[in-house]
């Protein structure tokens, strides 16, 4: 049996990239960036604030987190409040102490269920972006455009209408995308995504309605990875993400700037037993000449500045 002819077929074969969604870019080809002040490791913080209905749904997929055991699954969807009511401030606490500022990723469920966070949140001088709708809000290929819109556009709102003003920021759940993600972002305001993960650097996305920006936030560099996922303790958190500081600070002298990420979920590193661990790692890289805390936000202007 032959392959049919029309495999052969494909309009994008080409040197480079087989889509225009953003150019190659190697690391050595690129205009070295400066972050503000001579620093050279932006150190970024996501905390992914969620809310987990009791009945998941599968459709797009269920989320990563999700209830487990048979309804109502009470251990999980008490386990996933406790970051909400207790995790969460033990981080806010930690960031005060260091005097460091975090992106928020909040599902919009939050705000409608416990606006007092939103609140506490902007009074410490965080960032929120919007992170869907609820943790029934997945998005993959597949979902209605009508439907993707609607839940990007509840999720802006709601969250816009708690803060008054529109979150610039999005990360979808499981940062799981559409085709038409990207493009759809742009049409409703959205000025950066956190859903690719493939560079150390903010870059440029092209879609049909104009461009976004992607800043990457590596999957690996997360305590659901690394905890939850990996089992590792703690202490071997830390000594990951001061290895891949020490790591960027080297490779900055030579390319220019660099973003460190960590995604922090309050149900896991807000737990006690890990808390001091954390508190010094928070205190080691604030103290050092090299580290430049900000939020994603932040990181996108600065990287911008200099590449308009």
């Amino acid at each position: 049996m032959s392959l049919d002819p029309s495999y052969l077929e494909y309009p994008k074969r080409r040197e480079g990239m087989d889509h225009d969604l953003y150019i190659p870019s190697p690391l050595p080809t690129r205009k070295p960036v400066a972050w503000p002040d001579g620093k050279t490791v932006a150190v970024t913080l996501l905390v992914n604030l969620e809310w987990f209905p009791i009945t998941p749904e599968d459709t797009p997929f269920r989320a990563p987190g999700h209830m487990v055991t048979p309804y109502p699954d009470y251990r999980h969807y008490t386990a996933r409040e406790y970051g909400t009511r207790v995790g969460f401030y033990r981080l806010l606490d930690a960031f005060a102490k260091s005097g460091i500022h975090a992106t928020i990723a909040v599902n919009a469920a939050i705000a409608e269920r416990y606006p007092s966070i939103i609140s506490d949140i902007l009074s410490e001088g965080h960032e929120i972006i919007a992170h869907s709708t609820d943790m029934n809000g997945t998005i993959a290929t597949g979902l209605a455009e009508a439907e993707e819109r609607a839940l990007i556009v509840q999720a802006r709102d709601t969250l816009a209408g708690a803060m008054g003003t529109m979150p610039r920021g999005w990360q979808s759940i499981a940062r799981s995308q559409s085709w038409n993600t990207p493009r759809l972002l742009v049409e409703e305001g959205f000025d950066y995504m956190c859903d690719w993960v493939n560079d150390d650097l903010p870059y440029l996305a092209t879609t049909e309605a104009g461009t976004i920006v992607s800043i990457p936030f590596n999957h690996e560099l997360s305590d659901r990875q690394m905890i939850a996922l990996q089992q590792h303790s703690m202490a071997d958190v830390t000594r990951q993400i001061e290895d891949a500081f020490d790591w960027l600070i080297v490779e900055a002298d030579r390319f220019g700037g660099r973003v460190l990420p960590f995604t922090i979920t309050p149900y896991i590193t807000g737990l006690p037993h890990r808390m001091d661990a954390f508190e010094q790692l928070l205190a080691k890289l604030a103290g050092s000449s090299k580290s430049w805390f900000a939020t994603a936000g932040e990181v996108v202007d600065s990287w911008q500045s200099q590449t308009d």
